[in-house]
């Protein structure tokens, strides 16, 4: 045999390594399987992500091309792939705010509120799903459902939106005769948006129109009429 050639030593070590492997060897050889088979899943999830990208790519333009075209036939059709096989991707947030204006521009705001609500009820981005409510709100202000519209809007949004949804809010109040509900809604509005930003200019003539100083436009003034 060929350990018959070996030296004392050489013949300790190689016990040594056939009592290791005696012990621990079905334990190595099952961590190294699982750790492949966990590398090859990886490796097909984002080879499967990819295709589904493309894909999903692929039907945006179709969308797009027949908004542009207002090709309602066809934008249907697409817009229905799109939500069967990759709802959960970005395109299809971004293929239902596209299709969702669209059906708005051409008067048709049962089929526009359902593509926003397939925003709201798959989409994994917050932003995305504030977007699709502030237009779901819209559309329901178009159709008088004031009740409605607020309702869409009474979720906790990003930070980034809360301005946007507060000024909105104010804005249907406004329609709806209630003069006080939107007052408390432009001065939140106010309060949220960004000193930079230009659209709280805008909010600031609205309560001005309704006889009130913006909270911030007020304190200065108190501050500089004082000695």
């Amino acid at each position: 045999m060929a350990t018959q050639h070996l030296d004392l030593d050489e013949q300790e070590q190689l016990d040594q390594i056939k009592q290791f492997w005696a012990k621990y060897g079905n334990l190595i050889t099952w961590l190294l399987i699982a750790a492949l088979s966990a590398y090859a899943a990886w490796m097909g999830y984002n080879t499967w992500q990819n295709k589904q990208a493309a894909n999903a790519s692929a039907i945006y333009e179709q969308i797009d091309k027949s908004a542009r075209n207002a090709d309602l036939a066809n934008l249907k059709t697409a817009l229905n792939d799109m939500n069967t096989s990759y709802a959960k991707t970005s395109y299809a947030n971004q293929a239902n705010l596209l299709a969702a204006k669209t059906y708005q521009d051409k008067n048709m705001p049962e089929e526009a509120k359902v593509a926003l609500q397939n925003v709201i009820d798959n989409s994994k981005d917050e932003a995305y799903i504030a977007m699709a409510r502030l237009r779901l709100a819209s559309v329901l202000v178009q159709q008088k459902n004031y009740d409605a519209a607020i309702k869409a809007l009474e979720v906790k949004v990003p930070e980034s939106f809360e301005g946007l949804v507060a000024d909105r809010q104010g804005d249907i109040h406004q329609l709806n005769n209630k003069p006080d509900l939107a007052k408390a809604a432009y001065e939140a509005a106010y309060k949220k948006l960004p000193e930079t930003a230009i659209y709280r200019r805008i909010v600031e003539v609205k309560l001005r129109s309704l006889g009130i100083e913006p909270p911030a436009v007020a304190s200065q003034a108190t501050s500089v009429a004082q000695p």
